[in-house]
């Protein structure tokens, strides 16, 4: 099997950026085409992508805007950059569904009878972070494949966070499901590591956790962090996080949340997520070393089940990722090429990471084409 042509760029002149990666992509063959552009040039995200249909002849194309983007061992911020991929799949083996807004009714007859009749194994989708049903609409169209996984990611933009389905376009969820003649491997990077035992919320109001094990939560937190945090706790902020187990989950996998804010006199922890009483918890580290293990970590497990080297792959990771906590000098994506060889990669760095049916933060979600 034969490696899916790809390129990426970066000039101030995005036309030349644009320039070199259709001369990389040469003569493509194929029937999906992936595209990931920088913000910077998000206005132009129209003509880049006929430019690219016209250069191809690749009717259908995916992709995002990203405040960063990457490609084989290289990030790119701030300048006007893209990356650009080409899947020679069977015409029936995936189909583009347009966006959805509101529920699963946007799809046409063709495609509710190709779901149908296709039954999809899995989707790579990617949405806009302003639609608040977002969460919802992933869980419902999980529910569509035999596999009940999705993976993709939020957009991310200072303006507008656009996705592409064949068109760009803002405001819902978009993307591609694959049937089971697609060959798909994926995992996801956690990027934390825990620092306590589970605890249980014993009482709380919303976001606020008023006691862990029948005891003040500040307290309990206190005791997890250890006694050189506890005498400053405003070291903690971007250190240490709030990780929740997943219900069911058997491979140990959490939901990152930040700390918001502790009450000091009361004893209160405020967490960037609703919460129950019951629910378990536990206290998280990240750090550049915690993160370049646990993805190390992953890679290892997506090598073991690989008996080729992948044909291509999207690599979908949070915006505190990259050179925010791995290095400036796109350290992040060297060691997923040094550690699973010179393939194919296109992705973006996102303002929420999608595995599975559900959304994390401060992920890397890494899908392999084999």
């Amino acid at each position: 099997m034969h490696s899916f042509p790809y390129a990426h760029a970066a000039d101030d002149d995005w036309n030349l950026a644009l320039e070199r990666v259709i001369a990389g992509l040469g003569f493509a063959q194929g029937r999906l085409g992936f595209l990931y552009v920088t913000d910077a040039i998000n206005a132009h995200l129209e003509a880049i992508l006929d430019a690219l249909r016209e250069a191809t002849d690749v009717e259908h194309w995916v992709g995002a805007v990203g405040i960063g983007i990457c490609a084989t061992g290289v990030e790119y911020y701030e300048r006007p950059a893209i990356a650009a991929m080409v899947a020679d799949l069977p015409e029936e083996a995936f189909r583009v569904f347009p966006p959805i807004v509101k529920d699963l009714e946007g799809f046409d007859a063709a495609q509710r009878a190709w779901l149908g009749s296709a039954q999809p194994f899995m989707g790579l989708v990617h949405a806009d972070p302003s639609n608040p049903l977002t969460e919802s609409l992933i869980r419902q169209l999980a529910e569509r494949t035999v596999s009940g996984f999705m993976v993709g990611g939020l957009a991310s933009s200072q303006h507008n966070a656009r996705v592409i389905a064949d068109e760009p376009t803002e405001g819902g969820l978009t993307g591609v499901m694959f049937t089971e003649a697609v060959g798909i491997q994926t995992a996801l990077s956690q990027g934390c590591s825990p620092i306590g035992p589970h605890r249980q919320i014993t009482e709380c109001q919303r976001n606020v956790i008023i006691e862990l094990d029948g005891r003040p939560a500040l307290d309990v937190f206190k005791e997890d962090i250890g006694e050189v945090l506890a005498r400053d706790i405003s070291r903690v902020g971007g250190y240490i996080f709030v990780g929740l187990p997943i219900r069911g989950s058997d491979t140990g996998d959490y939901l990152v949340r930040n700390l918001i804010g502790v009450d000091l006199e009361k004893r209160l922890i405020g967490i960037g997520d609703l919460v129950e009483k019951g629910q378990d918890l536990m206290f998280c580290r990240r750090d550049a070393n915690t993160a370049r293990e646990d993805l190390s970590r992953m890679l290892e497990h997506l090598k073991a089940r690989l008996r080729e080297p992948p044909r291509g792959g999207v690599y979908v990771s949070c915006l505190g990722r990259g050179a925010n906590l791995f290095g400036e000098d796109s350290e992040e994506l060297k060691q997923i090429r040094d550690e699973l060889g010179d393939f194919p990669l296109v992705g973006f760095y996102a303002n929420g990471e999608l595995s599975q049916n559900r959304l994390y933060g401060y992920t890397g979600v890494l899908t392999l084409f084999t």
